[in-house]
């Protein structure tokens, strides 16, 4: 429980004692082997778009053709050329919640893909800086609507027992992206023509492809089809994909019974300006405030230093050979998909609260000694100190990963009401372009300028969000999205949902019996 706010009211728990009744693996029920499968290039593959972007642009700093062809761009302009991606993406974020709910989850996914293509192409057939920059602003718009939408049909589609573990596994994608980004990059970095850097851009379309290629195969959110009225082809998806384990039947009645009586106490409280739920009330006001601190610590916690400036970290320690700073970045990079997966795997397993406290003070221990470190290489001018600075680059990515890559985009489909999930996501996806952007602009000024000396701000600021992890943030683990819709609006708001069910469950019998008796009537 949050020390800070009123204490968190759970929902009706019969769902998920059902679901953790059943004791059938998933990769025994064929359904939902396959929809797991989909989701692989469908939803998870949209990380794979952000991972490439981020570690292309960290490689290309080190691609001599690309600074010769950017006339060698200073910091501030190299911050620019990255911070134009979030740019983009800030541009987008007022639009993402109406676009979200009149296309639907799908349907959404597939025209971000259509804009990621535009970009990747504008990217790779640029010709000057302007037209570069104009591309990372295409492709920064269009990753928000991919990134909400991918994550929440992933929490909405996939089974109470693997939702953590599946939508865990979205920010791990990352690195798919990023790794092949870094591979490539290193195989054309030493090529004397703009296909160095050409080559690496053009296979950024290749994650798009891979929505628009598969998204046929995979089925649209129920809740997005009973919100628009469209019940009983939700309860088929959920028939079809939650109903093969032990009680099926029952649990899938339940489900929908859940949805339906959820979506309708959700209605009768959602504001008809789409931003006005943000300020509707306390516990509204609750779940933003922590998306918004979610979104600004996944990408302020030191990360977006190794992300985008990794050749100025090792510059400051000694090492400025190309080669070995390619080096660095592909195995960093590997490493953080290596721990990535297991811990995607394992972290949703534990409570919330404690896999962050974990990450925070993990990540506050890693850059301490990585400041000493640094302060001894410059002080003392210790070519030995490089040593401690590469190892904790390494040992820094699992105490990471244990909070901010596993959990961000679970804890975020976890916090919010269906109605609500959209904009939660994009409010965090706000703070995190504001972040991607300041760190993308401002690092690279500040690190020329002040030198190891900037990590302290990270190393105080790092104890802020273990402050603020430990004060403000729920648990919510072991739970259904349903049990945690109404989690901060107290008993009242849970007893009227609760009454709803009942109502509910009883409407899907009644048409049960009459399909039954219609059948019957036939033969």
């Amino acid at each position: 429980m949050a020390i800070i706010g009123h204490k968190e009211e759970l929902g009706d728990p019969r769902l998920t004692r059902l679901a953790q009744a059943d004791d059938i693996p998933w990769y025994r029920k064929p359904n939902l082997r396959f929809l797991y499968l989909i989701m692989i290039p469908t939803c998870l593959g949209v990380e794979w778009t952000s991972g490439f972007d981020s570690s292309m642009m960290n490689s290309l700093q080190a691609v001599k053709s690309w600074t010769d062809y950017f006339d060698n761009p200073t910091s501030s302009r190299l911050g620019l050329l990255n911070a134009m991606y979030s740019l983009g993406a800030l541009m987008s974020i007022p639009f993402i919640p109406t676009i979200s709910q009149s296309l639907g989850r799908r349907r959404t996914i597939l025209f971000a893909s259509s804009i990621m293509f535009l970009g990747a192409a504008l990217q790779t057939a640029s010709t000057n800086s302007d037209m570069f920059l104009a591309s990372r602003w295409i492709l920064g718009f269009g990753i928000p609507f991919a990134i909400v939408n991918a994550s929440s049909l992933i929490g909405e589609l996939s089974y109470a027992n693997e939702r953590a573990i599946m939508t865990s596994l979205f920010n791990a994608s990352w690195f798919v992206g990023a790794i092949i980004a870094a591979g490539t990059t290193y195989g054309t970095f030493q090529m004397s023509s703009t296909w160095a850097w050409r080559l690496p851009s053009l296979l950024q379309i290749v994650p798009s492809m891979f929505q628009v290629g598969f998204m046929y195969w995979c089925p649209e959110s129920p809740r997005w089809l009973v919100s628009r009225d469209r019940g009983e082809e939700a309860l088929e998806i959920l028939r079809r994909y939650h109903g093969e384990g032990k009680g099926g039947e029952e649990f899938v009645r339940l489900e929908f019974a859940l949805v339906q009586a959820t979506l309708g106490q959700e209605r009768e409280l959602k504001k008809r300006f789409v931003w006005a739920d943000v300020v509707r009330d306390a516990a509204m006001r609750r779940r933003f405030l922590i998306a918004a601190v979610v979104g600004f610590f996944t990408q302020w916690s030191g990360n977006g230093l190794l992300s985008f400036y990794m050749k100025k970290i090792l510059g400051l320690v000694g090492i400025t050979d190309n080669r070995t700073v390619q080096k660095v970045i592909l195995s960093n990079t590997c490493w953080g998909f290596i721990n990535a997966v297991p811990i995607a795997l394992i972290a949703p397993r534990f409570p919330r609260r404690t896999m962050f406290l974990t990450c925070t003070i993990g990540t506050a221990c890693v850059y301490t000694v990585w400041t000493v470190a640094s302060a001894r290489s410059a002080i003392e001018n210790s070519a030995a100190a490089s040593i401690p600075v590469l190892v904790f680059i390494y040992v820094y990515s699992p105490f990471y990963n244990i909070g901010w890559n596993a959990l961000a985009y679970t804890y975020m489909v976890e916090i919010f009401p269906y109605e609500q999930r959209s904009k939660g996501i994009a409010v965090e996806q706000l703070t995190v372009r504001f972040a991607v952007f300041f760190n993308t602009y401002v690092n690279p000024i500040a690190l020329d300028a002040i030198g190891w000396k900037y990590y302290v701000v990270y190393c105080v600021w790092i104890l802020v969000e273990i402050a603020t992890v430990y004060l403000l943030f729920p648990e919510t683990h072991n739970r259904t999205l349903e049990e945690l819709s109404f989690m901060f609006e107290g008993k009242e708001a849970q007893e009227r949902v609760a009454k709803n069910v009942e109502i509910e469950l009883a409407n899907v019998d009644a048409k049960e019996t009459e399909t039954k008796e219609a059948v019957e009537h036939k033969a």
